[in-house]
């Protein structure tokens, strides 16, 4: 537990570090690289090592293009870009029919779809949502993203050991109860409420304030909390089913006590995009 508690704090002082340098480039890259090291855990995962680089290695400049490109002109390539990527693979699993398992090769090609998918999002916002017209709008929806996984994930486990009777995917996740996942969505409510209280109090006594927080937002994020949680359960035990399968613990070592940067980001994997949609419809005209 104290290296659980030493390498969250760590993380979040690293994400405060992040943060701080939202309106750079720096940003993005610091996403991207996490990007493409969650890309590579699945790598691992599925089996793959240096004789299978060549799968890794075409999923980096593509993950890249779409991570890092803003300007039309660029983005254009996306779609071509997908196309030769396609093909390549094809080519791959004709040339390696023998040693290459078309059904490794098929989740790690959707699991890092959902990588860059979710990560992309988070991208998306500081787009959509500049810092020279929207000031800190952007952050506050990134870390209400976080806050709906992680706050739902912390108070599902507290009412899990509390309360919790009745498993809910006893398979694949033994430990997780219907209590803690109830208490999950109480949890993710309650700590984007309030990070909204506290968001809205400190820019509107800087006057910076720039999204206009009222009475039916409140609302709105009463539902999006309850959503994104039972989201944030799917995400965990959509990972949790892969690794079950494929026979691993955890993805990765890069956080002690806390495994791989999957295992502390699947609870975000649906819930970056949801947001990131939910924003667009229920608090600008984007």
């Amino acid at each position: 537990m104290k290296t659980r508690v030493i390498t969250a704090v760590v993380g979040l002082a690293v994400l405060a570090a992040v943060l701080a340098f939202f309106d750079t480039i720096v940003f993005d890259f610091v996403l991207s690289a996490i990007c493409l090291l969650a890309i590579h855990e699945v790598f691992s995962a599925m089996g793959f090592g240096k004789k299978q680089w060549y799968l890794y290695a075409a999923a980096v400049p593509f993950t890249l293009l779409v991570m890092l490109t803003s300007s039309q002109s660029v983005r254009a390539l996306i779609l071509p870009f997908c196309f030769l990527l396609v093909l390549f693979l094809n080519v791959c699993q004709i040339a390696h029919v023998q040693t290459l398992d078309f059904g490794k090769l098929s989740g790690y090609v959707y699991f890092s779809g959902v990588i860059v998918f979710c990560f992309y999002s988070l991208i998306h916002l500081k787009r959509c949502l500049p810092f020279a017209q929207y000031r800190y709008d952007a952050i506050y929806f990134i870390l209400l993203i976080l806050c709906f996984a992680w706050g739902g994930d912390t108070a599902a486990y507290f009412a899990g050991r509390a309360f919790g009777k009745h498993k809910l995917a006893p398979i694949v996740s033994p430990h997780k109860t219907v209590e803690g996942a109830i208490g999950g969505i109480f949890g993710s409510v309650l700590v984007g409420v309030v990070l909204t209280l506290v968001y809205s109090f400190l820019s509107a006594s800087h006057n910076v304030i720039t999204i206009q927080v009222q009475p039916r937002h409140y609302a709105i994020l009463v539902v999006m909390g309850a959503i994104a949680s039972v989201l944030g359960i799917l995400g965990d035990l959509f990972a949790s089913s892969v690794k079950r399968q494929v026979g691993i613990k955890d993805y990765g070592t890069i956080f002690p006590g806390h495994g791989g940067i999957l295992d502390r980001f699947d609870s975000v994997m649906f819930i970056a995009p949801f947001v990131s949609i939910a924003v667009r419809y229920f608090f600008y005209v984007l």
